[in-house]
């Protein structure tokens, strides 16, 4: 027997459910259909005899629902108890309905509002904004006519090269900007019929990118002699490209603090925590003539940013990152949360490509890792001096 608490628990987790395919009109299953009718479990006489009190709790209960919805009631003689009167099912037909039964009413009506708005004004959004429901629904009246307006000034103005800050638009700020940056560039990838995937949302929009700063480490007295005696500089590529010299070794490593903590090496250089951010490399052309090496965590994602450096660096030599480290710091491995999709990664040795298909296929356990910062400093150092003194 259900009673109307029990219904709205249901319809709780149906409208929870089910709250995207009914803003875009397409049932996912038969559980969506409308009307939608819900069995109310009415008790046999059996029941009736067996516990008479909870089966006459619940017909008060329904006798004294108010609520939306049809309720069907349904007559039955038993052969003991005599005739009964029984709620037998609820019948609601819209999404409306289950709204209030669940006291999602309003949220419902502004998704429902804000989704006609939207559609009728770009019909391409009407296949992805139903997966926005929650910025249907929630976003103040505000923040909602503010995303319209960027929206649309986007549209209109496709390759500005404007800084966020330069946008024209009331209300518009860049730290507001940069939280619906992925909401932005979705719809308006959807709008024109790009591959938002593909790019990101400085492409996607045509703003002009803020610049992405490198940071690096001068180790040699004599390099930074060269620079004002800088030791520690964070410039976008472009700068950093002008720079006048020559180092003769260059260490790239992914852990910032790894980076800070190299001491000084003759014509060395450390360039910290870029990431997939290496194609910055290939606008460096001091690097050119030195010896480059990659350092970063031996998972799936280290390798592939290891591969993708090597476009741009072919001379680059990776720096313990192979399967001897690997199983001799196993205790020290911990897992890769959301390893890299592709099953193999260009531009990496043989050696390299073998350790990747190793991790892919759980060669050594579960999407094995081990970071960088575990190894012991003291003989990750001693490699890393042998390396630029030419002890190795």
């Amino acid at each position: 027997m259900k009673f109307p608490e029990d219904v709205r628990a249901l319809l709780q987790r149906r409208f929870k459910a089910q709250q995207k395919n009914w803003l875009a009109e397409e049932p996912a299953d038969a559980g969506s259909v409308w009307p939608m009718s819900i069995a109310l479990g009415r008790p046999t006489e059996k029941e009736g005899l067996e516990n008479p009190e909870r089966v006459r709790g619940w017909i008060r209960a329904w006798q004294d629902w108010r609520g939306v919805g049809q309720l069907l009631w349904i007559e039955r003689r038993w052969r003991v108890l005599g005739n009964q009167r029984l709620p037998e099912r609820l019948v609601l037909d819209n999404p409306q309905e289950v709204a209030t039964w669940v006291d999602e009413s309003e949220r419902w009506q502004r998704a429902r509002c804000r989704h006609v708005v939207m559609t009728e004004r770009w019909p391409q959004l009407g296949s992805v904004l139903p997966r926005y429901f929650s910025v249907l629904a929630d976003y103040a009246e505000g923040d909602f006519r503010r995303l319209l307006s960027m929206l649309a000034w986007l549209i209109d103005h496709p390759e500005t090269q404007l800084y966020p800050r330069q946008i024209p638009l009331a209300g518009i700020d860049s730290k507001w900007l940069e939280a619906r940056g992925s909401l932005l560039g979705n719809l308006l990838a959807v709008v024109r019929q790009q591959a938002s995937e593909e790019s990101d949302f400085f492409t996607l929009t045509g703003l002009r990118r803020p610049p992405r700063l490198l940071r690096l480490r001068l180790l040699d007295p004599e390099l930074r002699r060269r620079v004002g005696g800088l030791e520690d500089i964070s410039a976008p590529a472009k700068q950093l490209a002008q720079l006048n010299f020559a180092p003769q070794t260059v260490f790239i490593v992914e852990n910032l603090q790894t980076g800070l903590a190299f001491s000084d090496l003759p014509g060395a250089v450390v360039i910290m925590g870029l990431g997939y951010g290496v194609d910055d490399l290939g606008g460096l052309p001091w690097l050119e003539g030195a010896a480059c090496f990659y350092w970063g965590d031996i998972d799936t994602h280290g390798l592939a940013i290891l591969g993708r450096a090597r476009r741009y660096l072919p001379q680059l030599q990776s720096l313990l990152m192979d399967r001897q480290t690997l199983l001799r710091n196993r205790d020290l491995w911990v897992k890769e949360e959301r390893p890299h999709a592709a099953p193999e990664i260009s531009c990496l040795t043989l050696p390299e490509q073998s350790l990747y298909r190793g991790l892919k296929n759980h060669e050594w356990g579960q999407n094995v890792r081990l970071e960088q910062e575990r190894i012991a400093w003291d003989s990750a150092w001693d490699k890393i001096y042998a390396l630029t003194v030419g002890e190795e």
